[in-house]
C-alpha cells in the first residue's frame, strides 16, 4: 500500500471533460446520482508529520480518511506501538530510510485484524499481526494495509511482547545466528547491554547456552540495572570504565574470550571491546549511540585477523523479498522462547495515543529504562 493511500490523500481520477451523448432519462438519473452526497469515508486518528524536525514540534494527532478495503486490503485496529530510536531519527530526518511526507510515525507494533478483502488468504478477522517491514506507520488507531505488509502472530503471547517483537528481538536473533557459529559454552561481548536489543541478546544467548559479557555506562542507579540484567540471564555486567582495566584478565579466567562482539555505541567502547575479542573473531556494528566513528587498531587486523561487519534489520528484511517464510520462522521461534519464559519484553510504560507528547519526550531522555508504548 502506498503511503498516500494510507493517509487517505489519494483521490479518484478526474472525469474526462467530454462525455458521450446519452438518452435524456439516463442523463437525468445520472445527474441525480451525482448530486446525492457520497457516503462518508470511515476515519481514524494518526500521528502525522509533514516535515522533518524535532518530534514535539512536527508531530500532530490528526483525523484521516481510512482507505477502502478493496479485494486485497486488511483492516487492522492497532493495539499497541512502541517508540524506538529509529522512529525518532526518521522524524528528525537523520535516518537512512525516510518515507515520503506527510507520513504516519512508527515502524513497530501489533494490531488485530477487523476485516479482510475477498482475495486475502493469510489472515482472518481476530488475528494479531505485526509489520513485515518498516515504514508501515503504526502510530494510529487503525488503517487498511496490504496483505503482503503484515505477518500473522500467535495470540498466546503477552501484548507488550507482541508489540515490541519485530525490531529488537529480531535484531538480536539475527546477529547471534548469522555471523559466527556459536555453540554452548562460547561467549559474546556487547555494549549498550541495557538497550532493547541488549536485553534480547542476553536472553536468547542464555537460552542457547552462550555466555554474555555485558558493558553498560556508569549511572546513578547502576546496581539496579546490573540486578535487572542479571535477572534476565546476564553472566557478567561491567561498566565502560571496568572494560579498560587490567582486571579484565581475571574475568577471562572464568569465561572464554568472546568470538563475537556486538557494538551499538562506537568510539572508545568499540576499541576496548576489540582488545578482548578472540583471534579471527567478529565485531558487528548495529548502532552508533556515541556518534563517534569505529576506531580499530591496525594490530587487530594484522595480528588477530578480526572481521568487522554491519547489521541493519530493515536491510535484512529487504534482502528476503521472496522468502517471507524465513521471517515468519524467526518470529515463531522467538514466540516459542516467550512461551517458555526464556524471552520477555522490555520494561514498558503504556501511554494513550492522545498523550503522545509525554511518551515522545520520555523516550528521548538519557538513561531511560522503560520503553514508551502508545496504546490505542
Amino acid at each position: 500500500m502506498r503511503l498516500a493511500e494510507g493517509l487517505g490523500l489519494v483521490r479518484g481520477a478526474r472525469p474526462l471533460l467530454g462525455t458521450f451523448l446519452r438518452p435524456r432519462a439516463a442523463v437525468g438519473a445520472a445527474a441525480a446520482a451525482a448530486a446525492a452526497p457520497a457516503p462518508a469515508r470511515a476515519r481514524s486518528q494518526a500521528l502525522v508529520y509533514a516535515q522533518h524536525g524535532e518530534p514535539a514540534r512536527v508531530l500532530q494527532l490528526k483525523d484521516l480518511e481510512r482507505a477502502e478495503l478493496g479485494h486485497s486490503g486488511v483492516h487492522v485496529k492497532m493495539l499497541a506501538a512502541p517508540i524506538n530510536p529509529a522512529d525518532i531519527n526518521m522524524i528528525q530526518g537523520t535516518y537512512a530510510l525516510l518515507p515520503d511526507l506527510p507520513a504516519v510515525g512508527g515502524n513497530e507494533g501489533v494490531g488485530q485484524v477487523v476485516e479482510v478483502g475477498s482475495h486475502v488468504t493469510s489472515v482472518k478477522p481476530g488475528d494479531w499481526v505485526i509489520p513485515a517491514d518498516a515504514e508501515l506507520g503504526t502510530w494510529r488507531t487503525d488503517a487498511v494495509f496490504s496483505e503482503e505488509s503484515l505477518v500473522k502472530l500467535p495470540r498466546d503471547i503477552p501484548l507488550l511482547c507482541a508489540a515490541t517483537l519485530s525490531v529488537n528481538p529480531c535484531t538480536a536473533y539475527r546477529m547471534l545466528a548469522d555471523f559466527e557459529t556459536l555453540v554452548p559454552g562460547d561467549s559474546i561481548i556487547q555494549n549498550a547491554a541495557n538497550s532493547g536489543v541488549g536485553q534480547a541478546v542476553i536472553q536468547i544467548a542464555a537460552a542457547l547456552g552462550i555466555k554474555t559479557i555485558n558493558v553498560i555506562r556508569d549511572r546513578p542507579n547502576l546496581q539496579e540495572v546490573v540486578d535487572r540484567l542479571t535477572s534476565l540471564g546476564a553472566d557478567h555486567v561491567i561498566t565502560e570504565e571496568m572494560l579498560r582495566k587490567p582486571e579484565m584478565k581475571d574475568l577471562f579466567k572464568k569465561v572464554p574470550k568472546p568470538r563475537l562482539a556486538l557494538n551499538c555505541v562506537g568510539g572508545k567502547s568499540t576499541t576496548e571491546m576489540l582488545r578482548h575479542i578472540q583471534q579471527k573473531g567478529t565485531m558487528v556494528t548495529y548502532g552508533g549511540m556515541a556518534k563517534q566513528p569505529v576506531t580499530v587498531p591496525v594490530s587487530a587486523f594484522i595480528f588477530k585477523d578480526v572481521k568487522l561487519r554491519g547489521f541493519w534489520m530493515t536491510q535484512w528484511k529487504k534482502d528476503q523479498p521472496q522468502n517471507k517464510d524465513r521471517l515468519t520462522g524467526m518470529i515463531l521461534t522467538l514466540c516459542d522462547l516467550i512461551r517458555k519464559g526464556q524471552l520477555t519484553g522490555p520494561a514498558c510504560t503504556q501511554v494513550p495515543l492522545k498523550d503522545y507528547r509525554i511518551a515522545v519526550e520520555a523516550s528521548m531522555k538519557s538513561f531511560i529504562s522503560s520503553k514508551q508504548v502508545l496504546t490505542m
